[in-house]
């Protein structure tokens, strides 16, 4: 039996359980995509929505109760679990996990672009409208997550504020649960944010950064690499590099010496860091 006829058949057997417009846009949708799943070799349920428009790649897995919009463009290998959703001009990298619930990107002008091998957890939502109260309807706003992060559960992420600017995460990042990361925010690569970290608007955070829970960071601070903010601090200033911060509102603690043993700094980078920490604490 081809794929096509067996997803007709699928959709007929779900018929009895289902409203008579929904089994109508089962059956046309498996009618449609039937061709696509055998061309591309990519299995898409027949109670998902795919548009005809969206462009779907090899080896993809589109699970039930899923949608995937017009402009839509889903790399090869990805498994978009039950009930996630790619709407508006959303580009999905190859290789790409996104769970139940997730919500990528959004119908608004601009786009949302995720590189390849990241992982999205549930209920997470990628690529929204941001909150700023500045944000003029119409306006173009972007998004641009890199390789190899781990998005976990009811993370949300958000678009850039205006067209000249763009939120940007890098590579190899864990976001654990329940972060927040703001409009034209810039982070880096390596970084540990565990649950509850929230970053403010345009947020600047390098590389190999660790903050512990419930962390909350004002708009505009600068998060120096290697640098560890510690459980529940407030944080409305800089964190020079390397360094240590903690408490509402956080202040420095020294120096982040585990981070950096972890991180294989040599004994003369470590020399170089303590005269980095020095400097510091006198300014900060």
């Amino acid at each position: 039996m081809s794929a096509a006829a067996a997803a007709a058949r699928a959709a007929r057997l779900l018929l009895p359980c289902l409203s008579q417009t929904t089994a109508t846009r089962l059956l046309h949708a498996s009618a449609s995509q039937g061709a696509a799943r055998e061309a591309s070799g990519s299995f898409i349920h027949p109670a998902a929505v795919v548009h005809p428009d969206a462009v779907v790649g090899q080896g993809v897995s589109i699970g039930p109760f899923c949608t995937v919009g017009p402009s839509a463009r889903i790399g090869d290998a990805c498994q978009l679990h039950a009930g996630s959703h790619v709407v508006g001009d959303t580009e999905l990298g190859e290789g790409c996990v996104v769970q139940t619930g997730a919500i990528l990107g959004a119908d608004i002008p601009g786009q949302t672009v995720i590189g390849e091998n990241n992982i999205i957890g549930h209920y997470a939502t990628v690529g929204i409208k941001c909150q700023d109260l500045k944000y003029k309807t119409g306006d173009e706003c972007f998004l641009h997550i890199g390789r190899n992060n781990e998005i976990r559960e009811y993370c949300s992420i958000h678009r850039s504020s205006k067209s000249c600017d763009c939120t940007v995460i890098g590579d190899n990042n864990l976001i654990m649960g329940s972060c927040h990361i703001a409009h034209d925010c810039k982070i880096g690569n390596n970084n540990i944010f565990a649950n509850n970290t929230l970053f403010a608007g345009h947020v600047v955070v390098e590389d190999c950064t660790h903050t512990a829970g419930a962390v909350v960071v004002h708009q505009f601070c600068h998060i120096g690499s290697y640098s560890f903010l510690g459980g529940g601090s407030v944080v409305a200033q800089d964190v020079p590099r390397y360094m240590m911060v903690a408490g509402d509102r956080a202040e420095l603690r020294g120096l982040n010496l585990e981070g950096l043993r972890r991180n294989g700094f040599s004994d003369q980078e470590f020399e170089e860091s303590l005269s980095e920490s020095i400097y510091a604490n006198y300014y900060y």
